[in-house]
């Protein structure tokens, strides 16, 4: 059988993927919009890049006649901070409203956030006091966010539009987009193992077939013996995943901060084609492959992106980061996902 073919139709499909994702997301000066494959887009605002006091985050769902929600998180990581009692919102020097405090985060009214996204368009002063230092929101970036947003959801020229408003039918506005769904399939709760020698070799031309040295696609490890890789502890694994599947594991790259294990899905007898499913992994758990890597090495930004095992092949479920890298909480300040999934549990 011929794999070329359908190896350059993965490739393309996955540029593809990646063009949609970038045509839905944007990061301009201290805001950022992420809209994911349903059309909900999360804005992200911030201090200045040297102030760590904050983050707001605005969700709006695609479809007429939906109004954006507003949050606010406090960073944690100072020496002095200290778990705000109150938190109240100031708008150009008065006050506007006591946030709502809702788990470890604090909700804005519809009227609150309205307000802010009012005041951020142009020169307004919005500021969030009650924690260790008030949090003084940035304008830096923000009407070029909102807007990007608005095109995203089909609202330019609608009166319900973050920007240009206008006098268009709600009614033209995009729909939300269902999220595609993933059954996902039972898997064996068998331990991995260390291939021998022998199977290695036997494997190691038809794992190089899946993996490009000159792109993201690659696996150093497969090409050459890196000095810190220990064969008892990183090398090659096979994991049942059910009677007629397995799966490979392979540690691939190891950089300052990150490292990405090499996924591929395989029959049981190791005598067919691997299956690539990443080079960038971080852990497998009961058919779910997942990948965080850090943005930098103090970890206060990460991206994220996961696999489920449906039966025949692990599909991709989630895609995203955690926002700008601004020290405001360890391991990231929010859930920004590109990708969404509805992931039905395995039944029984």
């Amino acid at each position: 059988m011929n794999c070329k073919p359908m190896l350059f139709m993965l490739a393309m499909l996955s540029l593809s993927a990646q063009a949609a994702q970038s045509a839905r997301t944007l990061e301009h000066k201290d805001w950022e919009v992420a809209c994911d494959n349903t059309l909900t887009c999360r804005i992200a605002g911030y201090g200045k890049e040297e102030d760590p006091s904050g983050s707001i985050l605005l969700t709006r769902d695609a479809g007429p006649g939906i109004e954006p929600t507003g949050e606010v998180t406090l960073g944690d990581t100072e020496d002095d901070s200290e778990p705000a009692e109150k938190l109240t919102l100031w708008i150009d020097g008065k006050p506007a409203g006591d946030l709502l405090a809702a788990d470890d985060n604090w909700q804005m009214s519809a009227s609150q956030t309205s307000a802010v996204i009012k005041a951020v368009k142009g020169s307004g002063k919005v500021e969030f006091k009650g924690g260790s230092k008030p949090f003084m929101l940035s304008n830096e970036g923000a009407y070029a966010v909102l807007l990007k947003a608005d095109d995203v959801q089909g609202r330019i020229g609608t009166p319900g539009a973050l920007t240009k408003k206008g006098n268009k039918p709600e009614s033209s506005v995009a729909k939300a987009v269902p999220a595609p769904v993933i059954q996902a399939a039972k898997t064996l709760s068998g331990e991995p193992r260390l291939l021998t020698d022998p199977e290695i070799a036997a494997l190691k031309t038809r794992l190089l077939s899946t993996v490009n040295r000159n792109d993201d696609d690659t696996c150093d490890s497969l090409f050459t013996s890196a000095e810190n890789i220990d064969p008892e502890t990183d090398g090659p694994t096979l994991t049942p995943l059910d009677d007629s599947h397995a799966l490979l594991s392979a540690l691939c790259w190891r950089a300052a901060y990150n490292e990405g294990y090499g996924y591929w899905v395989i029959d049981n007898q190791l005598k067919g084609q691997p299956v690539l499913v990443t080079v960038s992994g971080s852990d497998y758990d009961k058919g779910e492959i997942t990948s965080v890597q850090k943005g930098r090495g103090i970890g206060d930004c990460m991206s994220q992106e996961s696999w489920v095992w449906d039966g025949q092949a692990f599909r991709k479920s989630y895609d995203g980061g955690t926002g700008m890298c601004r020290y405001i909480h360890a391991g990231g300040t929010w859930d920004l996902p590109t990708f969404v999934t509805d992931v039905k549990p395995v039944s029984g």
